[in-house]
């Protein structure tokens, strides 16, 4: 174990110093982990159908594909279990270069599966598990990079913007990983199908060791390293939350519920949707979500910064409740078929999701005694996965194949975000509490 340190043991600049660091490391770990997670999203949206399906109709391979996609918030609340336990137990640094690996090393990987013309239906297995591999690592990334920023900060008024940060690696993952295909995109006849789109999995690696060196130059919390120096470190943290914290953790991952899902149809099954059915331009498609996610760099920060100043839970219920309405409105413009009409839909769609992205890490991560945190946000943030964001892409194209109406889907974002309501109003907000000593005594 490193030599403790505290917040008090520290001067007001090496804090800073320290606190600004592990926001760096948190928001670029947590980029190049979201990177090698969309980047198999977009993938399984464009390529994946054909490559690993071919002998099935366009409905039922983008079916596969998503179906493939899936496995992988399968494995989310497995990691959450798996990292959550060890982080509570040798501390959220140690942890979160685990994670990192594991990850890169999936995702390296997927760029060598052979296709269904080498090797048959063997391909799509293999790819399932480097996928379940991928699920695994996210899982447990997100809870160590909120608390490695989030606990480092001296003041409670500013949780909500610096826990904002890690949550701002999102779309950077998803700007980088529309930016590696659309890179390759424009490659002549089938070139991009053949090899191109490769390329962006094996260039993980090189992210992969780039993460790695910020990660290893950071301090553990104080928060983490108080709980050593109490010697109140729990033996079995994931067994003790489930029977301390039912409530927040079935509430953490129904009030995601508003939020994952059309996350993941905004930036998963629009590549399917807009390309096989609306037959539009797979380049115009990459290059809007790229856009949005220009967007999020702003409004996640400012919608954190935003909860410290009203509450947590008042701006959740916000987003939640804008969320809601917004798909009948997405909706109504993409299908349109016009370019300009869907750039707008997608570049918009991501600022009612980050209206509840931005404070939901301090909502989360706030709602659970330290000792126990790593293992109960986690939990609850990724067993949300199972219900929500794995399943969107799924439950959208079903959706419309038995409909043939986006209102099918619109009423499915909307259900979702009646969920977020009811679940956020009944959440505990600890916005401007202190939550470095335990409070589940």
């Amino acid at each position: 174990m490193a030599t403790l340190v505290t917040h008090a043991d520290l001067s007001e600049s090496d804090h800073t110093a320290q606190l600004r660091k592990a926001i760096v490391a948190s928001t670029i770990g947590t980029a190049i982990e979201w990177y090698d997670f969309f980047l198999y999203g977009t993938a399984a949206g464009l390529v994946f159908g054909k490559l690993y399906f071919p002998n099935e109709d366009a409905l039922t391979a983008t079916l596969a594909a998503f179906g493939t996609y899936f496995v992988g918030f399968v494995g989310r609340p497995i990691g959450a279990a798996i990292f959550g336990h060890y982080g509570d137990r040798i501390g959220r640094k140690a942890t979160l270069i685990a994670t990192l690996l594991l990850m890169g090393i999936a995702t390296f990987l997927v760029a060598f599966v052979p296709t269904y013309a080498d090797i048959g239906i063997w391909g799509a297995v293999i790819l399932t598990v480097l996928r379940m591999i991928q699920g695994i690592g996210v899982g447990g990334e997100w809870g160590g990079s909120v608390l490695l920023a989030m606990e480092w900060s001296r003041t409670h008024g500013e949780r909500g913007l610096v826990a904002s940060w890690p949550q701002f690696g999102v779309p950077c993952g998803l700007f980088l990983a529309n930016l590696a295909v659309l890179a390759f995109s424009g490659l002549s006849g089938d070139q991009f199908y053949v090899w191109g789109w490769r390329i962006p999995f094996a260039l993980s690696i090189v992210l992969v060791g780039v993460g790695l060196w910020i990660r290893l130059g950071i301090l553990e919390t104080p928060v983490f390293q108080q709980v050593v120096r109490d010697n109140k470190v729990e033996k079995a943290p994931i067994a003790e939350v489930v029977r301390k914290h039912p409530k927040e953790i079935l509430l953490s991952a129904l009030l995601r519920m508003g939020e994952q899902a059309p996350f993941y149809i905004f930036t998963a099954f629009i590549f399917a949707y807009a390309t096989g059915t609306l037959h539009m331009s797979r380049n115009l498609i990459l290059t809007a979500v790229l856009v949005a996610a220009c967007v999020s760099f702003i409004t996640i920060p400012l919608s954190g910064h935003i909860s410290d100043r009203i509450g947590r839970r008042k701006m959740y219920l916000i987003g939640a409740a804008v969320t809601g309405l917004f798909g009948f409105l997405y909706f109504g413009m993409v299908d349109t078929a016009y370019p300009s009409a869907v750039f707008i839909a997608i570049v918009l769609s991501l600022i009612p999701h980050d209206m509840m992205y931005g404070p939901q890490a301090a909502l989360i991560a706030e709602a659970f005694t330290p000792r126990l945190r790593y293992s109960g946000a986690s939990l609850g943030y990724q067993l949300a996965s199972v219900i929500a964001g794995g399943p969107a892409p799924l439950i959208a194209t079903a959706l419309f194949a038995h409909y043939q109406s986006s209102n099918a889907i619109a009423i499915y974002i909307a259900a979702c975000a009646v969920v977020s309501l009811i679940s956020a109003a009944f959440m505990p907000d600890y916005t401007g509490q202190d939550i470095s000593a335990e409070y589940d005594d």
